[in-house]
C-alpha cells in the first residue's frame, strides 16, 4: 500500500459510521452591473492596460494600426472567432500566423501577439482565454512583450460566477488580470516577469 492509499484508508476508518451532513452551498451565481463595457474598462485600465472601446467595423483598421512595423503573431482562427474582416493580415513583417508555431526562438523574436479571448469579467477587469481558434496556445500568450486582445461587447459578463458558467473546465484556461507584474519584499513593482509587460485591449462594441 502507498503513503497515499494508507492515509485514505486512515480518513474512511475515522469517519466510519459517522451520520451523514448535509452541507448548504449559497454560492452566488450571478450579479448585475449597469454596463458591463463600461466597467470591464474601467477595471482593466486600473491595470495599467491600454484600452479600446470602438466599434466593430473599426477593429481591423486599429488592429492594422497597432501591428504597423511589427511582428506580431496571430493565431489561426483570429479573424473569423473576433468577427474582424476575413482574411486579415496585420502589416508586413509579421511573424509566421500559424498556431503551430511556437518555437522559442520564433516567440521569442515576436513583438506581440493579437488574439481573441473566451469571456471576460467586468467586475474584476480580468480577460479568460481557453485558447480556442483565435486565441492561440498558452505560450504565444505569455513568451511576447505586448499583447493585444479583441474583446467582444457580448463577451463580458458581470462577475466570476457567469464566467466560470461560459467556460468548460476540459480546457486549458488563462486568467489575465492587466499586464504581467509582481513585486519585491520592498514593494517594488517589476512587469513582464511572468508574461506580456503591455496589455492592450480593444473592445468591440
Amino acid at each position: 500500500m502507498g503513503a497515499r492509499e494508507e492515509i485514505l484508508a486512515r480518513v474512511r476508518a475515522a469517519v466510519a459510521g459517522a451520520p451523514e451532513v448535509e452541507i448548504v452551498r449559497g454560492y452566488r451565481t450571478g450579479g448585475h452591473v449597469d454596463d458591463v463595457v463600461e466597467l470591464f474598462a474601467e477595471r482593466v485600465r486600473d491595470y495599467r492596460a491600454v484600452v479600446h472601446v470602438i466599434p466593430d467595423a473599426e477593429v481591423p483598421a486599429r488592429l492594422a494600426e497597432l501591428a504597423a512595423g511589427r511582428r506580431m503573431i496571430v493565431p489561426d482562427g483570429f479573424a473569423s472567432a473576433d468577427a474582424t474582416q476575413d482574411g486579415f493580415v496585420p502589416a508586413s513583417g509579421t511573424a509566421p500566423r500559424q498556431a503551430a508555431d511556437r518555437r522559442w526562438d520564433t516567440l521569442d523574436a515576436a513583438d506581440g501577439v493579437i488574439t481573441g479571448c473566451a469571456v471576460a469579467i467586468a467586475e474584476t477587469g480580468t480577460i479568460v482565454l481557453d485558447h480556442g481558434p483565435g486565441q492561440g496556445a498558452r505560450a504565444q500568450t505569455l513568451v511576447p512583450d505586448h499583447h493585444v486582445c479583441v474583446v467582444r461587447a457580448d463577451q463580458i459578463v458581470a462577475g466570476v460566477p457567469e464566467a466560470v458558467g461560459r467556460l468548460d473546465p476540459a480546457r486549458p484556461l488563462t486568467w489575465i488580470s492587466g499586464p504581467s507584474a509582481t513585486s519585491d519584499i520592498e514593494l517594488n513593482r517589476v512587469e513582464g516577469v511572468h508574461g506580456p509587460r503591455t496589455l492592450e485591449v480593444i473592445i468591440s462594441t
